[in-house]
Formats: C-alpha cells, sequence, structure tokens
C-alpha cells in the first residue's frame, strides 16, 4: 500500500493506493475500507424569480428561445422600439454567448424572463409588438 495525499476542492485527503502486480499473481485479500468525508457540494446559486409569462397578443408575436440556456444580460428594455436584427438579449448555451435579434421591426412589450434565469428549448422569451 501506498499513501498519497489528495486535494480536492481545496480540501486535502489521504489516501492508500494499492499497487497491483502482474495479472498472473494472486490478488491479495480486500481490506475494508477506510472511511472517507464527502467532498463538500457547492451551494446552487438561486435562480432569479421571473414575473409571470405573457403571451402574445393581437398585433404580437414572441420571440422563442432556440436552445436551452441561461439568460445572460437583457441587451433591450421594455417599451423600447427595436429594428429587425437588433439584440434583445444574451443567451448562453454551452458555454457560447449567443446573440437572440429581433426578427422584425416592433416594439419590446415584455420580457418574459430575467438575466440569470435558465430556460428551455422554445419557451418564450420576449414579446415584441
Amino acid at each position: 500500500m501506498k499513501k498519497f495525499n489528495v486535494t480536492v476542492n481545496g480540501t486535502t485527503y489521504e489516501v492508500e493506493v494499492e499497487e497491483v502486480k502482474s495479472a498472473g499473481a494472486a490478488p491479495a485479500a480486500p481490506r475494508p475500507a477506510a472511511p472517507v468525508a464527502a467532498a463538500p457540494k457547492p451551494a446552487a446559486a438561486p435562480t432569479p424569480a421571473a414575473a409571470p409569462k405573457v403571451a402574445a397578443g393581437a398585433g404580437e408575436h414572441s420571440i422563442d428561445a432556440p436552445m436551452p440556456g441561461k439568460v445572460v444580460k437583457l441587451v433591450a428594455s421594455e417599451g423600447q422600439a427595436v429594428k429587425a436584427g437588433e439584440t434583445l438579449l444574451i443567451l448562453e448555451a454551452m458555454k457560447m454567448q449567443n446573440e437572440i435579434p429581433a426578427d422584425a421591426d416592433g416594439i419590446v412589450k415584455k420580457f418574459n424572463v430575467a438575466a440569470g434565469q435558465s430556460v428551455k428549448a422554445h419557451e418564450s422569451l420576449v414579446i415584441l409588438g
């Protein structure tokens, strides 16, 4: 048995490792494992609560999430007039930040998400009118 110190998330643990000889050697009798303290799990960050979602009304339409991810930043603001192609918000998915643009000229009626909120694919992000 060889002893090693292993550091996990800032906590050092002493571990014993058994060296395995060739395949033809007789296996050593198993030793009972010493109890090892579990590494502490980081606390989950609270997700900001968003306002109730609003469906698109007459003359309005919804901009939906193209993929699951996390809203990083709301670029536009409610009541702001936007042109087609202007960035409304930034959505982080698979370690990449994606700009979600307006698909038509209009006014931002309502954001259905908040910065820091996780979203599913096809979930309504913004209502344009």
